[in-house]
């Protein structure tokens, strides 16, 4: 009689019970779509990542073509920037190549790297963006009343850009430059007039001429003072205005006009190197999840991968199991 009692309570308790729920196929079907639409979005990334760095490795080609070709030529002006484009060519294909391997092969050693350099580099081009701006701060030029062109003076520039062109390693270098590029020679033959009529460049303004203050003739009279560039100048087509302040003012004009381009440049390019990290940073966290063979996350564990010997010693116990 216990043994019946216990039997119909049993299958009492177990009408009662709630029986679980099978998922209903709209629900599966939903699920489906999610996870498909979560690998979709997984790979875009890691395709993503990857075709940009395979772009950004062919375009570090030219760069060090172009540095390599600047080392056969004799003036100061390119052979300087041999040592910058190589550098910045190879950091280029290195870091290109890791962001290529691990977003299309899914190695998350490579992406790690990738990022690592990606950070440092966005910090540092975010320095130099800063202080771009504010080194050009200043200059411009004086309005010549009467003519088109400007003048410049050396004061009106910042402290760091003056004592770097006063420094004779670096004016030397530069003052070869302004001759190299014959800026002088293309002005050479203007009239007066065309001098009234015509613009200058902040080199040619700076280094081709005298400044238009500067009186010369037997007329002058002697208790007038002049700006020393006034003295400076020769009529010689070797000499001229080169050893002027007003050529280096001209110079450092010529400097901060392109170092601001350069610095709306890099303005662009670091926004675009925030996204393609951010990009990185979802593809390196889809190659971790790679690796391990589960999707880790917000209620799910990462796999833990045996360690070396795990198989031999599994293999050595099974063996001696078999023989005793």
């Amino acid at each position: 009689m216990s043994g019946r009692n216990q039997t119909k309570q049993t299958k009492a308790e177990r009408t009662f019970l709630p029986t679980p729920k099978k998922p209903s196929s709209k629900k599966s079907r939903k699920q489906r779509i999610r996870k498909r639409k979560t690998k979709n979005m997984h790979r875009f990334s890691n395709s993503l990542i990857g075709y940009l760095n395979l772009l950004s490795l062919l375009a570090s080609i030219p760069i060090i073509g172009g540095a390599l070709w600047f080392a056969r030529s004799s003036a100061t002006c390119e052979s300087t920037l041999q040592t910058p484009l190589l550098i910045l060519g190879f950091v280029i294909l290195l870091v290109s190549l890791a962001g290529f391997v691990g977003g299309c092969f899914n190695v998350a050693c490579a992406l790690w790297f990738y990022l690592f350099v990606m950070l440092l580099l966005i910090a540092a081009l975010l320095c130099v963006t800063v202080f771009g701006f504010a080194v050009t701060g200043g200059g411009g030029g004086t309005q010549v009343a009467g003519r088109v062109y400007k003048e410049y003076k050396l004061e009106d520039y910042s402290g760091w850009l003056r004592k770097r062109i006063s420094e004779d390693r670096y004016w030397r270098a530069a003052r070869s430059c302004v001759v190299g590029s014959k800026a002088c020679a293309q002005i050479a033959s203007w009239t007066p007039l065309d001098y009234l009529q015509r613009d200058l460049t902040p080199i040619q303004s700076g280094c081709c001429k005298p400044p238009t203050s500067c009186t010369y003739g037997t007329t002058m009279p002697m208790a007038t003072t002049q700006d020393e560039d006034c003295y400076r100048w020769n009529n010689d087509a070797t000499i001229l205005c080169y050893g002027c302040d007003s050529c280096k003012a001209g110079v450092l004009e010529q400097v901060r006009m392109d170092w601001h381009k350069l610095s709306i440049l890099n303005v662009v390019v670091l926004i675009f190197l925030i996204g393609v990290y951010s990009i990185g940073c979802c593809a390196f966290r889809n190659a971790q999840r790679h690796e391990s063979d589960y999707p880790y996350g917000h209620n799910h564990m990462s796999k833990v991968n045996p360690r070396w010997d795990y198989y031999w010693w599994r293999r050595w116990r099974d063996r001696r199991d078999q023989l005793y």
